[in-house]
């Protein structure tokens, strides 16, 4: 590691420690030659994951894209920016636990959607209205019916059989 001030190459680790939730490794450092103290981060080197578009071209997998669209679509709504954030997270860990290189930008799309809808049913429609591109109000409607319909909750069944009746109190 070369020193940022004298650009001497040989230093001391004097600490290292984990950070970012174990992502990283931090590390003070000493210059053998000036003295001065300086930090270091180690990561893990990640093969970048691409996002195919509908066209076909390919962008870096960005996790602030996938926020601001959520933003987006919680504008005026009562979804507080950590759960928001919260749903940006959990996004980004499935995508990268299950492609490796490349994601088709509708299954990013997908899960967005089917996230929104778990947290605001608005958010969901908004995200959903540009998201799906609607062409006119008929598939607007066709999706509002879907989410009113996922909605409605069955009346539990009542039994057939006559409740059975107690008998009185005998009075004294």
């Amino acid at each position: 590691m070369k020193c940022p001030y004298c650009s001497y190459k040989e230093d001391k680790v004097i600490d290292s420690r984990s950070s970012s939730g174990g992502n990283s490794v931090r590390r003070r450092r000493e210059c053998l030659k000036c003295e001065r103290r300086f930090t270091t981060y180690e990561y893990i080197e990640q093969i970048p994951l691409l996002v195919v578009k509908k066209d076909s071209r390919r962008e870096p997998f960005d996790r602030n894209k996938i926020l601001s669209g959520i933003i987006k679509a919680c504008e005026k709504r009562p979804v507080s920016l950590q759960k928001m954030e919260d749903v940006a997270t959990s996004i980004e860990r499935i995508v990268m636990r299950k492609y490796e290189k490349e994601i088709p930008s509708t299954i990013v799309g997908e899960l967005i959607m089917e996230k929104l809808a778990e947290i605001d049913d608005v958010a969901y429609v908004r995200f959903a209205s540009v998201y799906r591109q609607f062409k006119d109000v008929n598939q607007f409607m066709k999706e509002l019916q879907d989410i009113l319909g996922k909605g409605v909750r069955k009346e539990p069944k009542t039994s057939k059989s006559k409740p059975k009746v107690l008998p009185k109190k005998k009075r004294k």
